[in-house]
């Protein structure tokens, strides 16, 4: 399910930049999430589903989409602004470590181990190698940038945090409400910001993009992260940053035909080792049989 939701997400990169060359951010922003909770949604309620009633389930699903849409969405628009591709990408594979560092000051079950933090370390080096000494070369250096991309990081750690209440609730319902949340976010500034009404009737290109923006890379993809984060908590529902640049090295060799150099092996293979280091059960396995 982490492979999946890595070409989910990796894939979204391909739908924004299609999508950002006639709409500007806070549109795309409320059309992903929008569109995703309209998905959700209905299928939930026609699936026999029922709305939440009670206020605090709502609250709940509000600081959700804060935390894991609304905050984190914004911030990496704004620090790809100010600093290189590469740097955004190495800065964005920090989420599992700051998940594991707030999961364990909140005295959660996902507690910080040596073997997790080297994990994370290696996968972080795996994502340096894998994009190369070309992407840091960017001339747009900025600490203000940097400074975004990591509290956009921390943020999904605490999204991941507030998210284990959700794990008795159908993902389905879990997801739909947290992305109608957002999509109520984030409206008004796209309407304040953006003014959407006076924008050009967008290409289909465009608008076949936002679609699958909306419908894979956030209502699936939401409904996957809910599964994952229930099933082997939000430590490992995180790596799946980590895999995130080598999704999209593999689209781009797959689909756009791009080279495959020696770089992406090596970090490939970095990254692997990585989520087998923080998985641990092969480490143990070893161990186990060790005479």
């Amino acid at each position: 399910m982490i492979a999946i939701l890595s070409l989910l997400w990796g894939g979204s990169f391909f739908f924004i930049a299609i999508a950002a060359r006639e709409w500007p951010p806070f549109t795309v922003v409320l059309v992903r999430v929008g569109g995703g909770a309209v998905v959700l949604a209905g299928v939930a309620l026609a699936i026999g589903h029922k709305v939440p009633r009670s206020a605090r389930a709502w609250g709940d699903y509000a600081v959700m989409a804060v935390l894991a849409n609304v905050l984190p969405f914004v911030l990496i628009v704004f620090a790809q602004t100010l600093i290189a591709s590469g740097i955004a990408s190495v800065l964005n594979a920090s989420a599992p470590l700051w998940t594991v560092l707030i999961a364990h000051a909140f005295g959660t079950s996902d507690k910080l181990t040596a073997q997790r933090v080297a994990g994370v370390g290696v996968g972080i080096a795996g994502v340096a190698v894998l994009v190369g000494p070309a992407a840091f070369a960017g001339q747009q250096t900025s600490v203000t940038g940097m400074l975004a991309m990591i509290v956009a990081t921390m943020s999904y750690g605490f999204a991941a945090l507030w998210g284990r209440r959700f794990q008795s609730q159908p993902v389905l319902v879990t997801a739909a409400g947290q992305l109608v949340c957002a999509a109520l976010i984030v409206l008004p500034l796209a309407m304040v910001i953006d003014k959407p009404w006076t924008l050009p009737v967008p290409s289909l290109s465009a608008c076949a993009a936002m679609a699958g923006l909306a419908v894979l890379s956030t209502a699936l993809a939401f409904v996957i992260f809910f599964q994952i984060l229930a099933e082997v908590g939000g430590t490992n529902a995180m790596l799946v940053t980590l895999l995130f640049p080598l999704s999209a090295t593999a689209l781009g060799v797959l689909v756009l035909h791009e080279p495959l150099t020696g770089l992406h092996i090596a970090g490939g293979a970095l990254i692997a080792l990585a989520l087998l280091i923080i998985d641990g059960r092969v480490w143990a396995m070893i161990m186990h049989r060790w005479p």
